[in-house]
């Protein structure tokens, strides 16, 4: 763990020597805003609640996250530090999950300067503020997910443009495969079972649930394996790529 430690403490203090954390959290703030005011019609709804805040997060995280990610391993494998990064007395495992924990903390610290959100519901209404507070887990853990989809594609390549593409494009893959028309094309020749595997692999249909206020074990337990399953898919790429 101490390890662990030290790799995260470097790559979080590298996204903010760089303009990288600025940019990142200023278009998150102005797009959230912006989605939850106008697109979501915080006012109008006349409802204490953000659930218009929160049901534009998967949107969000589907392009900006994959922005963020892209560069994780893809930047080390181009400008080959990622053989000095395996000189050094880490384990395979220990340089993932450091990596990836680190991106995951930076996403969740612009996640939580999105807090004036909740203290603007808060004067303008009585909202449950046990719902809002289960609607930030399931936004962060969601945010997870992207970001090992986005570590596991960046260990693909050393090309930052199809690393955030493709992942991208694997992202839009899980939140869609829950939509009806999706459902539609697999209803007519698949049995039912094959659909609500299919629709199960939805980060709506577990966020959903999460973002009003009904934490379900099954939930987390999906986020979480979907994590584990993508950084142990990442190690195995690495470990490939280091044969070539």
């Amino acid at each position: 763990m101490g390890r662990i430690g030290v790799i995260f403490k470097r790559e979080l203090t590298g996204y903010f020597a760089t303009p990288i954390a600025t940019v990142f959290i200023v278009i998150f703030l102005m797009l959230a805003g912006a989605f939850t005011f106008y697109l979501g019609n915080f006012f109008a709804r006349g409802q204490a609640d953000l659930l218009p805040f929160f049901n534009f997060h998967p949107w969000l995280y589907l392009v900006l996250i994959p922005a963020l990610a892209m560069r994780m391993w893809a930047e080390e494998r181009r400008e080959g530090t990622i053989e000095l990064l395996f000189t050094l007395p880490v384990t395979l495992w220990e340089a993932v999950v450091g990596k990836f924990l680190a991106a995951w903390c930076f996403t969740g610290i612009a996640l939580a300067l999105t807090f004036p959100m909740w203290v603007t519901v808060n004067v303008l209404g009585e909202p449950d503020n046990g719902v809002i507070l289960a609607g930030y887990i399931g936004s962060f853990l969601m945010a997870g997910g992207f970001m090992a989809i986005g570590s596991c594609v960046s260990a693909f390549t050393k090309n930052q443009v199809i690393a955030f593409v493709i992942s991208v494009l694997v992202g839009l893959g899980f939140v869609l495969s829950g939509f009806p028309m999706v459902l539609d094309f697999f209803s007519g020749w698949t049995p039912q079972f094959f659909l609500e595997l299919i629709s199960s692999f939805s980060f709506l249909t577990h966020f959903n649930a999460i973002s009003r206020g009904v934490i379900d074990i099954r939930d987390l337990v999906y986020f979480l394996s979907l994590i584990g399953f993508w950084l142990f898919a990442t190690a195995l790429i690495l470990e490939w790529k280091k044969a070539e």
